[in-house]
């Protein structure tokens, strides 16, 4: 069995929630929540997973919008994304919570806030794109990076584990940071399983960077925990979505 990691990429370990949990307070929050079709709230109560983020933000003579993009893995193996806008309507006012299910109808309600073109110079209007443009992501630590890759590797049980040139080149590992990037350790919808994604960067002796991606999950017969090992996000996240979908 593998241990899970106690780091998380957006929120904080001392207060986890699940993935209903967040939905409930992002529901309790908004102001439109009733307007959400009930197939949505259904989909999304079966939850496995979910992941938040800022998507932009705007900032204007005391005028403030952001939006966020909550994303949830359903039990299927599909994805479900809630746009929340987030804004004040009078300068210093306090913010009111807005939810929607596409982002067509978040830019329709975004054109009608009342954010000014202009601004004096001491207070332009600041846009932030979060995505896709990432910021810097590692900070590395000097370890056993080498031993801990190899330990990696020793504990995956897909048959399709990065190949003995990846583990090669992973010998001159000398720092590691390992980072959640999806989900939460032993935190799952109602049908029981769990499912997190881990990055273990590491920094080798020639400045060049390697990332594993490690799967974590409850998805096989008897409930075991599992641990599968890939070279890219996109085959662990294609594995993770397999094996939600076998066992739904």
């Amino acid at each position: 069995m593998s241990v899970p990691y106690e780091t998380t990429a957006y929120e904080p370990p001392e207060s986890p929630e699940s993935p209903e949990e967040h939905l409930a307070r992002l529901l309790g929050r908004a102001l439109n929540s009733f307007e959400l079709p009930d197939e949505t709230i259904r989909l999304l109560d079966c939850a496995l997973a979910h992941d938040s983020s800022l998507h932009s933000a705007h900032h204007s003579a005391g005028l403030h919008r952001e939006t966020y993009r909550h994303t949830w893995l359903l039990a299927d193996g599909s994805a479900l994304t809630l746009w929340e806008l987030v804004h004040n309507t009078v300068p210093g006012g306090d913010p009111q919570h807005e939810v929607y299910v596409d982002e067509e109808e978040l830019r329709t309600a975004t054109t009608r806030l009342p954010l000014p073109s202009d601004a004096p110079d001491f207070e332009l209007p600041v846009l932030v794109q979060l995505s896709p443009v990432p910021g810097p992501r590692h900070a590395y630590a000097p370890d056993d990076s080498a031993d801990h890759a190899r330990r990696l590797l020793r504990r995956a049980e897909n048959a399709d584990v990065p190949d003995a040139e990846t583990l090669a080149l992973l010998r001159s590992a000398f720092a590691h940071q390992i980072t959640q990037a999806f989900g939460r350790p032993c935190r799952a919808g109602r049908v029981g399983l769990c499912f997190s994604l881990y990055e273990h960067a590491f920094l080798l002796r020639d400045g060049r960077e390697i990332s594993l991606w490690e799967v974590e999950h409850t998805a096989t017969p008897d409930g075991r925990h599992m641990c599968e090992v890939y070279n890219t996000e996109d085959a662990a996240r294609d594995a993770m979505e397999r094996r939600a979908a076998q066992l739904s």
